[in-house]
């Protein structure tokens, strides 16, 4: 009967080795992590704040650059309509206006330049369109300041239409 209980022996040892891990491992875990999720909080938190800024950025230049092409594309096409230059000037300048205005973009100050020195027949007419786009509000990434965004756009004049006078 000894012999039979020898197995046991080391079979119930065995079990409470085993036991006896278990309870070191739940007890480690019940207090080794106890606040570890707050720490990671405190790291990632300012990254996380950095980012939303950081596409905050990114998101206002791509837009201002999209409605400055828009004002562009429309100023360049608007000139190329006119027959005169002055005509085709103030026309440019006020349709880069409008669509910005119709846009809402914020920027101070929008310049546009026309150029209408070929302005004929199968010649074109370029607009530039620039504006400072503001970013004091995004000073936590280090950023202040402004940008200036600038879109370029040529509109060519139709072959058949009647000369400049």
């Amino acid at each position: 009967m000894r012999e039979h209980q020898a197995p046991a022996g080391i079979v119930r040892l065995a079990c409470k080795a085993r036991h006896g891990w278990q309870r070191r491992w739940a007890r480690l875990r019940r207090t080794g992590d106890a606040g570890s999720a707050t720490v990671e909080f405190v790291i990632l938190a300012p990254l996380l704040v950095a980012l939303v800024l950081f596409v905050a950025l990114c998101g206002r230049l791509v837009t201002a650059q999209l409605d400055l092409d828009a004002a562009a594309h429309g100023a360049a096409r608007a000139a190329s309509i006119d027959r005169t230059i002055p005509a085709a000037t103030a026309d440019a300048r006020q349709t880069a206006l409008d669509t910005l205005t119709a846009r809402g973009i914020t920027c101070g100050a929008p310049t546009v330049t026309v150029n209408t020195n070929n302005l004929r027949p199968g010649g074109a007419v370029t607009v530039t369109v620039s504006c400072r786009v503001p970013l004091a509000d995004l000073t936590l990434i280090g950023v202040g300041g402004t940008r200036t965004v600038t879109a370029t756009s040529t509109s060519p004049i139709d072959v058949w239409r009647g000369g400049v006078p």
